[in-house]
Parts: C-alpha cells; structure tokens; sequence
C-alpha cells in the first residue's frame, strides 16, 4: 500500500495559473500532481542538455524512417 502525504508549497499566482493551462487541469492539487508525475517521469529530467537530448532523438528517428 503507497503513504500518502500532505505536501504544500508557495508559488506566484501567475505561475500556478500557467500550470493549470499548461496541465490542462482546473483544480490546483490536480495541476500540481500532473506536472509532479510527468517530472519523475520525464526520461530528460535527469539529462544536463535536454534540448540536445532531444534532437539526438529526433535525427535517430528521421534516420530510420529513411
């Protein structure tokens, strides 16, 4: 069985309504656990240069389809 704990944080409200729009979601707990969720998630969470991470995969992927 998971525990489950309470957590709270502060945000600016500009940032926490981007969140929402971004996530898609309306309520705050329902943004914030999504975008929690998809960080553990995310395989460039841990990659120093995402953006170059990305690329690699896109090229890799262009190069199979030919």
């Amino acid at each position: 069985m998971a525990k489950i704990m309470h957590v709270q944080t502060v945000l600016v409200v500009e940032d926490l309504e981007a969140l929402k729009h971004k996530t898609g979601e309306v309520a705050t707990k329902d943004a914030l656990a999504k975008a929690v969720y998809h960080y553990l998630e995310c395989e460039y969470t841990q990659v120093e240069d995402m953006w170059a991470k990305k690329l690699e995969k896109v090229v890799r992927r262009k190069q199979e389809e030919s």
